[in-house]
């Protein structure tokens, strides 16, 4: 049924049904209520394609993951403990809000095309940008085009002129430091690390955080212990492999995310080293994953689901209300004490 037709079964014009679908102000009650009573006798649903074309919302969140690095396999994405949460969240809390979700993924530097075409075409209103890399120069042409755009886990100083762009990041480095200092108050002195990669915001910050960390506490950092994990799953355990067959293991591993730790857990008993008799294992960022394990695993908690609605809460109000300002949140990490660490052998 098109808005023609319940026009002519109203008794109204067909601009009188565009304003009462659009919600205008300036629509007599006994009107609206009329035109409202045959639109959902006949379960009329305005067309989205036309909204646009009016000049209104899409009514739709970008959502964009970025995964450039791991070219091992084309789902990827789907295979991701870290980026599942964020998908979920986003598409719930969009949905409460009425709001649609279009999920992109983003696995070449070409695929940000994607995300350009994607305001260009005014396929979406606002957009949400997870597991960027090195490629400000893609997200400030993006966020040159004018539409509300939340980045979670990035840098912060190349955005700062761009009153649309907000930026969510966790407190990685004290997650960091609450991590390794647990391991010493273990009796551990000998700490290694599986390290993210370096390209990324919380790569970094939980990189210098473990030096820091260790040099504040006058230990010494073995460079064979330094484990390039890049956050992924097979760099992971061949880095793991590498270690073991070295002959010599630190007594404690501190992993920059869960699945490092959790692919490190996996390898050390493929060699008969067991966690955390032999080694003790603390990953970061508390996926579900992490409390599913035998035993659970010890990690810095990242409040993922709370980052992920923000984003959205924050996105779809800038729509509407506009908001001249950069923006940055910042959200605590908290350690989980469970059952991968124990205390180190004298």
């Amino acid at each position: 049924m098109r808005s023609e037709e319940i026009a002519k079964l109203a008794g109204v014009s067909r601009s009188t049904v565009s304003r009462v679908i659009n919600n205008y102000s300036n629509v007599p009650a006994s009107t609206r209520r009329k035109v409202m009573k045959v639109i959902e006798e006949y379960n009329y649903v305005p067309n989205s394609s036309a909204r646009v074309l009016a000049g209104k919302e899409s009514l739709t969140i970008g959502l964009f993951i970025v995964s450039i690095a791991d070219k091992s396999s084309a789902h990827r994405i789907y295979q991701n403990n870290y980026f599942a949460p964020f998908v979920d969240t986003v598409i719930d809390s969009a949905n409460q809000l009425g709001y649609y979700a279009l999920v992109h993924t983003v696995y070449t530097e070409q695929d940000y095309n994607r995300v350009r075409q994607a305001f260009l075409e005014k396929r979406i209103d606002c957009g949400i940008i997870v597991g960027t890399q090195k490629d400000t120069g893609d997200l400030l042409e993006i966020s040159r085009l004018g539409h509300p755009l939340a980045i979670i886990d990035c840098d912060t100083e190349e955005f700062c002129h761009f009153p649309n762009i907000a930026l969510f990041n966790t407190t990685d480095a004290e997650g960091t430091r609450d991590a390794l200092n647990y391991l010493m108050e273990l009796g551990h002195r000998s700490i290694g690390t599986i390290a993210g990669r370096m390209d990324t915001y919380s790569g970094r910050e939980r990189f210098a955080a473990f030096e820091q960390t260790m040099g504040a506490n006058e230990l010494s950092i073995e460079p064979g212990f330094v484990l390039r994990g890049e956050f992924l799953k097979g760099p992971t355990y061949q880095e793991v492999k590498r270690l073991v067959q070295g002959g010599i293991l630190p007594t404690a591993i501190f992993a920059a995310s869960d699945d490092m730790a959790i692919t490190a857990i996996e390898a050390f008993r493929e060699e008969g080293i067991r966690v955390p008799e032999d080694i003790s294992v603390v990953g970061f960022d508390d996926l579900p994953i992490s409390v599913q394990r035998d035993p659970a695993l010890t990690t810095v908690n990242v409040p993922v689901y709370d980052m992920a609605k923000k984003a959205v809460e924050y996105v779809i109000r800038a729509v509407h209300d506009g908001d001249p300002s950069f923006k940055i949140f910042r959200f605590p990490t908290k350690l989980m004490i469970r059952g991968t660490c124990a205390k180190a052998r004298q």
